[in-house]
């Protein structure tokens, strides 16, 4: 990788400590790392690689902290479209059971794709189910053919029905398999450095799927390795009962009493997290991925996401799996979330600058990355920009930014992630977005239908 400059932005928005937002700006980059920001009068005049963002709005790349790719082949599926969480689960887990290696790279792919072409350079996955002899290695060689920065969470499932689970006894694992795989996974694939590409996680699925000694087990093995710790907490009410019932704690309670909690820790949902829960996640640092549409969808309420912010709670965003959510549009996640706190609060519970703060730097925090998240000398070179003369801007220049979260967008103009140029004008150049399609459908037919 040389350099590259990148100048004339209609608006650059750099999301740094003093949240400056240039006109006329731009970034000067030497391989994956930023360099210089600044209006484009300050920065160097050549480098390898010109790009002029003329008639752009350009801004850190987006991140997003949660996200199920597998997901993706079970869109819209009828007997799932009006569940709740429990039902909706119920409905799918026999459908999951039928995934092949092949499903799982293909679906990454088609995953990251969309993320990708909605402003987001960085994302987690949650891949909780193994079965016919699905690894996480499937999606991890896929990020890596399609280049997105990605922290691959080694998720897992142990508590089947006839133990008092959610999931069907066909669909989990056993704890000592579950452990050595995550282990191995770790070794074989973590890079702790600045800029990784590549990070690990261990993600048992959630207090309902898993045991209390493997919740434990897994932080044991987490520190130890130095990698952070994932898992859905609190997404609705039968989700808190479920923990009251059986633990005789609430969520948050029970998360303290296994120490998952921490800055190395975040939740997916917290729809339900009550105030002494909001309070210990502030106090601790623990982190919060938020997924307004899946909550929507679910109908499983509104995260109090106003409030865990004014204390100081970690809070990003996530698209959560596509079939909870059925789509992959990180952009219009910030736009939910923005709608639907005000909503539930109040018409200035959110702001749009807020909502993109969150998207970003919120969305670094949670995955406890400092590299990320902020356009700034020393940070990854993971820069977006979205064409601000299209349809879904017009009449919103009086302020571009705010349009950004209050307009409906279509794809970005151009994404780069470290230091590489994944869509140009528009086009996905890692992949042939038809083919890949096309074969995703084939595939999701297979295992929706069996056939």
């Amino acid at each position: 990788m040389g350099t590259l400059l990148i100048r004339n932005a209609a608006i650059l928005v750099t999301m740094d400590k003093d949240r400056r937002e240039i006109p006329g700006g731009g970034v000067y980059c030497d391989g994956n790392r930023i360099v210089h920001v600044g209006p484009t009068e300050e920065l160097p005049s050549s480098a390898d690689e010109v790009i002029d963002a003329a008639g752009q709005i350009v801004l850190p790349g987006l991140v997003n902290t949660h996200h199920h790719m597998y997901q993706s082949l079970t869109r819209v599926v009828p007997a799932a479209q009006d569940a709740e969480l429990f039902g909706w689960l119920k409905a799918l887990y026999p459908i999951w059971a039928r995934l092949t290696p092949e499903m799982i790279a293909v679906s990454t792919q088609t995953a990251m794709a969309e993320l990708i072409l909605s402003g987001c350079t960085t994302t987690s996955d949650h891949l909780y189910i193994y079965p016919n002899g699905c690894r996480l290695d499937d999606a991890i060689e896929a990020a890596q053919a399609i280049g997105m920065r990605f922290h691959a969470s080694r998720g897992s499932m142990s508590l089947g029905v006839s133990l008092g689970g959610l999931p069907p006894d066909s669909c989990v694992e056993s704890e000592p398999a579950i452990l050595a795989d995550t282990q191995r996974l770790i070794e074989t694939y973590h890079d702790p450095e600045r800029f990784s590409m590549l990070r690990l996680v261990v993600a048992p699925c959630s207090p309902f799927s898993v045991t209390t000694g493997l919740m434990e087990e897994s932080a044991r093995l987490a520190r130890h390795y130095g990698v952070s710790l994932h898992t859905h907490l609190a997404e609705n009410v039968n989700d808190v009962a479920f923990s009251r019932e059986r633990f005789g704690q609430s969520p948050a309670e029970y998360a303290e009493s296994l120490g998952w909690i921490g800055p190395d820790v975040w939740h997916a949902h917290c729809v339900q997290l009550d105030e002494p829960g909001i309070r210990l996640f502030a106090r601790t640092g623990t982190g919060v991925a938020h997924c307004p549409c899946s909550n929507m969808r679910l109908a499983s309420g509104i995260a109090p996401v106003r409030q865990m912010r004014c204390e100081g709670v970690p809070v990003g965003l996530g698209v959560d799996g596509s079939a909870s959510n059925d789509a992959g549009h990180l952009l219009g996640e910030a736009r939910q979330a923005m709608l639907l706190q005000r909503v539930g609060f109040g018409p200035a519970a959110m702001t749009a600058r807020q909502a993109l703060e969150m998207a970003t730097l919120g969305g670094a925090q949670v995955l406890h990355r400092d590299d990320i998240g902020q356009l700034a000398p020393g940070m990854a070179a993971d820069i977006v920009a979205f064409d601000i003369d299209q349809i879904g801007m017009a009449g919103a220049l009086h302020d571009p930014v705010a349009a950004l979260i209050f307009c409906a967008l279509g794809s970005v103009s151009w994404s780069m992630i470290n230091g590489q140029i994944i869509v140009k004008n528009g086009h996905l150049l890692p992949l042939e977005l038809p083919m890949l399609v096309e074969r995703h459908n084939v595939l999701s037919r297979q295992l929706v239908h069996g056939s």
